[in-house]
C-alpha cells in the first residue's frame, strides 16, 4: 500500500496534489535559505503565538509550508511521499487536500490554544499527522473487512505519537491536533455511504 512502484511521470499523473506540495514546500524552504530575502519569509510566516493574538492570523496557514532545516523539510516530504499518495488515490483530490490544509491549520490552532504566548513553530507535522488521522478513520469503517491495514496504521500512528512526546522540540499539540482533525474529516469522507455513492459515481 505504501510502497511506490510508480516512476517520476507517472506519480506526478497518478498523485498531483501530493506532487504539488511537495514542490511548494522545497521551493519555500529554497526561499527561506536565499540571502536578503530569506529570512524576512521565514520570520514573516512561522507561527508565533502573541502575534497571532495581535492579528496576524496568517501565520496558522503559512506555517505549514515553512521548515527549520534542509532534515526538516526533508522528513516530512518523505512523509508525506510515503502515505500521501494512497490516500489522495482513496479520497480523491479535494479532499485530501482538505484533510491536509485543515489538519494543518487545526494543529496551529491547537498550538496557539495551548502553548505560552512566545511559542513559535514551523512545519507540515500536523498536516502529516492529519493524514494518518484520516487512515484511522478508514480502519474503524474498514476493521472487519480490511483488517491488514489496521495491522499497518495502528501501530504507525501509536509509535509516530510517542516519538511526539519522548523527542525534545516537537510541537505535541500541533501533532495531535493534525492527528484529531484528519480522524474527523475521515470519519466523515469515508463513511460506508460516501464510499457507496463515489463508486457509483465512477
Amino acid at each position: 500500500m505504501f510502497i511506490r512502484r510508480e516512476n517520476f511521470s507517472q506519480f506526478i499523473k497518478f498523485y498531483p496534489v501530493v506532487t504539488t506540495l511537495i514542490a511548494i514546500n522545497f521551493i519555500v524552504y529554497i526561499l527561506t535559505i536565499l540571502p536578503f530575502i530569506g529570512d524576512y519569509i521565514f520570520y514573516s510566516g512561522m507561527s508565533v503565538n502573541y502575534l497571532i493574538g495581535d492579528g496576524q492570523w496568517w501565520r496558522i496557514l503559512t506555517s505549514i509550508f515553512i521548515h527549520g532545516g534542509f532534515i526538516h523539510v526533508l522528513f516530512n516530504m518523505f512523509s508525506l511521499f510515503l502515505f500521501g499518495p494512497e490516500l489522495e488515490k482513496i479520497a480523491g483530490k479535494a479532499r485530501f487536500i482538505t484533510i491536509y490544509l485543515l489538519a494543518g491549520i487545526f494543529g496551529n490552532v491547537a498550538t496557539f490554544v495551548f502553548q505560552e504566548g512566545f511559542y513559535s513553530s514551523v512545519g507540515a507535522s500536523g498536516a502529516i499527522f492529519g493524514i494518518f488521522g484520516a487512515f484511522a478513520a478508514l480502519v474503524y469503517y474498514t476493521r472487519r473487512t480490511m483488517p491488514q491495514l489496521k495491522q499497518i496504521i495502528m501501530p504507525l500512528i501509536i509509535i509516530s505519537v510517542i516519538i511526539t512526546f519522548l523527542s525534545p522540540n516537537v510541537n505535541a499539540a500541533s501533532h495531535l491536533g493534525g492527528l484529531i482533525t484528519g480522524f474527523i474529516l475521515g470519519l466523515s469522507y469515508f463513511s460506508p455511504k460516501n464510499i457507496i455513492r463515489w463508486r457509483k459515481n465512477l
